[in-house]
């Protein structure tokens, strides 16, 4: 509707016409009109003065009209590139900054279609797929409690946090949402912190930033190391792919780091740092975790230069205004989680855990028959290896394994890389994964002004790389069109007909799936997509269940899907 009322103004103004100070009325020039003009009774002078005056009168009246319609188009203006800014000024940022600065403004994170907050995702995604009774507008809601305000003041108070922790309604619908609202979610998240956060506590005593920045932690996946966004952020800190290169974090076929609690946690405290240098501020910090160094500067220079939170609080993009105040929801309800009544859940995790510096490919169930480390803790305890290979013969890597396993791996090390190594390592598998067939795959969406030369050097492929993956014949791209893109060339060699569909708008379509054939019903769990859903039944696409099921690629948690039952 506001996009509708600033075309409806901007049309008014081109076609309002710009009256002089000094009009008057002139008689027509036009031939035609002397016989018409010639067959009427000459004006009297008065007739002319009072049109002269009606025409100042009105002109006035029309100026007045124009400032003031000039007035609502330059503030809708403003207010529509404010609702922009993460799609247009991140990206701008992006492409004038390759450092660490600029980590946070990938393209990808602001795409118009995947343009949700972290904590959006968390909250939505996460937890409304456990409780989908109990969903609140958060900017709207006012929650009460039993619990006075005085006391919430002084459990703040008392937790003596070195960032400055601050408390108005706003956060009190934080701790209310964490403490009351969402308890049994909480007991889960609480259990993993108990095994986690003594982790990430060291790591952050290292890199010498406040502990309480843990809480982060929380909001961005509820401490879940394998957690994945529909903007395709991962692990237990949400890194998107460009930003977890800069930092450090390896990503390829076999190895996601950001799925690895340890090493994840020591590129979100690099990136605090960074932001903590930019900013001088802790508050400031953690809202650009959400957005970007460049919104927050945005709205630092909206602000007049201030420097506060709650000063540029306004000026910040909607999904970010929350994001402090659920830190300190987050915070509060780990410190005083007790005096809520909520019971952590048990975690099956070991207590303690050795690692071992592998510098061969390994696979994990060459660990699980020769050592008998349950396969599941090996996972849980490795969740970055992607294909529970360790590969080693490309650098070395960490494999960490329960204590208790500890002398076994030792007294078996030796054997256990040649142990069924043609059977793990079979080279067609290898060389399907060292190919990319499950690697990163994003889709890309071509915005004005963009060439394949330029999008290839933004995501480290070559133009023909992407011409193969989409089926593309020339190098003429339209705007608003969809393009498959595997990163760092990681793709398969040829294109697949699914991929051919998406480089096409409208491409005819049959389905090969016949209407009859045997289903498996599935539920959507939390990072779900379809591809990654077909890849766990053999022989069946993401097309398979979307011609299958009558559906678009677009999937919620929840949502029961039927896996037809192909032939691989």
């Amino acid at each position: 509707m506001k996009t509708i009322k600033y075309l409806w103004i901007a049309m008014a103004l081109a076609a309002t016409p710009a009256y002089a100070e000094e009009d008057t009325v002139q008689e027509s020039r036009h031939a035609g009109d002397d016989v018409e003009n010639a067959a009427k009774p000459p004006r009297k002078k008065s007739d002319l003065v009072k049109k002269k005056s009606d025409l100042i009168r009105e002109n006035m009246t029309l100026k007045m009209e124009l400032d003031s319609l000039r007035e609502e188009l330059a503030k809708l203006q403003d207010e529509m590139q404010t609702l922009d800014s993460m799609e247009v000024e991140l990206l701008d940022v992006y492409d004038e900054n390759e450092d660490k600065l600029a980590a946070g403004m990938t393209p990808e994170k602001y795409d118009a279609d995947v343009s949700d907050s972290l904590l959006n995702i968390w909250y939505l995604q996460q937890k409304i797929a456990e409780a989908p009774d109990t969903e609140y507008d958060m900017d709207t809601v006012r929650f009460s409690s039993n619990v006075p305000d005085s006391v919430y003041i002084e459990r703040i108070k008392a937790m003596n946090s070195f960032i400055d922790l601050p408390y108005n309604q706003i956060v009190k619908n934080y701790i209310v949402l964490y403490s009351e609202k969402m308890k049994t979610q909480m007991e889960q998240v609480i259990g993993l912190c108990s095994y986690y956060m003594p982790i990430i506590e060291e790591i952050f005593d290292e890199h010498e930033i406040p502990l309480e920045l843990k809480a982060m932690a929380v909001i961005e996946s509820a401490m879940n190391p394998k957690a994945v966004s529909r903007a395709g952020a991962k692990g237990m800190w949400q890194f998107m792919y460009s930003t977890a290169k800069i930092y450090g974090l390896d990503i390829d076929s076999f190895v996601d780091e950001r799925l690895d609690p340890v090493e994840s946690a020591h590129a979100a405290a690099e990136y605090l740092k960074d932001s903590y240098r930019i900013f001088g501020d802790w508050n400031l910090a953690i809202a650009s975790y959400n957005c970007g160094a460049g919104n927050v500067n945005r709205a630092i220079r909206r602000s007049g230069g201030k420097r506060a939170f709650w000063d540029i609080y306004p000026y910040l993009p909607r999904e970010t205004r929350g994001y402090v105040p659920a830190f300190v929801g987050a915070l509060y309800t780990m410190t005083y989680y007790k005096e809520h009544g909520i019971q952590p859940k048990a975690v099956e995790m070991p207590v303690h855990v050795d690692t071992f510096h592998i510098n061969k490919m390994l696979h994990f169930k060459q660990v699980t028959e020769l050592t008998g480390v349950p396969l599941q803790e090996l996972k849980n305890l490795n969740p970055q290896y992607k294909h529970e290979i360790v590969p080693g013969n490309e650098k070395e890597y960490i494999l960490r394994i329960p204590y208790t396993f500890t002398n076994a791996f030792i007294d078996h090390e030796d054997s256990l890389y040649t142990y069924k190594a043609s059977e793990y390592f079979n080279p067609v598998v290898i060389k399907k994964i060292k190919e990319g067939g499950d690697g990163e795959r994003i889709i890309h969406r071509v915005r004005s002004g963009e060439v394949l030369g330029k999008i290839a050097i933004r995501y480290h492929v070559s133009v023909s790389q992407i011409k193969r993956w989409n089926n593309l014949r020339s190098d003429n791209i339209r705007i608003g069109q969809r393009l498959v893109i595997y990163r760092g060339g990681k793709g398969p060699v040829t294109a697949s007909s699914s991929q051919k569909a998406v480089s096409q708008p409208n491409p005819p379509h049959k389905s090969t799936v016949p209407a009859d054939a045997e289903y498996t019903v599935y539920t959507v769990k939390s990072g779900d997509s379809l591809y990654l859903i077909a890849k766990n039944y053999p022989g069946v696409s993401a097309q398979n269940i979307m011609d299958f099921n009558g559906i678009s690629s677009r999937i919620k948690p929840g949502m029961k899907i039927k896996i037809p039952k192909l032939k691989p």
